[in-house]
């Protein structure tokens, strides 16, 4: 029997780091520590978003004025940047959403289907 501590860890593909920061601010301004945390926990602990990767994604994100960013204080009396879902990124997260959707049924078709010939 298979534990989630057994299985190999899921990679992000191209862009889906920036969707799933967009979803996240979907239910209110974030720091970016809280936004990889909500990020794990809601994918039962399978994705893990690097500081590496997160924090270019963020600059990247509000660039292209999808999210805007402000200084505040963290619960834990810290200073950190929240993070804000803008309204062309509430827009855009709407285009992504429906793009990763026809992709994930398409792969789930190609997956789905019996061998050839078989």
């Amino acid at each position: 029997m298979s534990t989630r501590a057994d299985r190999e860890k899921l990679e992000l593909l191209q862009g889906t780091l920036d969707l799933l920061i967009l979803r996240t601010l979907i239910f209110g301004p974030r720091h970016g520590q809280g936004i990889a945390r909500a990020i794990q926990e809601t994918s039962d602990e399978e994705l893990l978003v690097e500081h590496g990767a997160l924090y270019p994604a963020l600059q990247r994100l509000e660039e292209r004025g999808w999210i805007s960013a402000k200084w505040g204080t963290s619960l834990n009396n810290r200073k950190a940047r929240f993070y804000t879902l803008t309204a062309a990124g509430h827009k855009q997260l709407g285009k992504e959403t429906a793009k990763w959707t026809r992709l994930a049924k398409a792969i789930g078709r190609i997956l789905g289907s019996e061998p050839a010939g078989g």
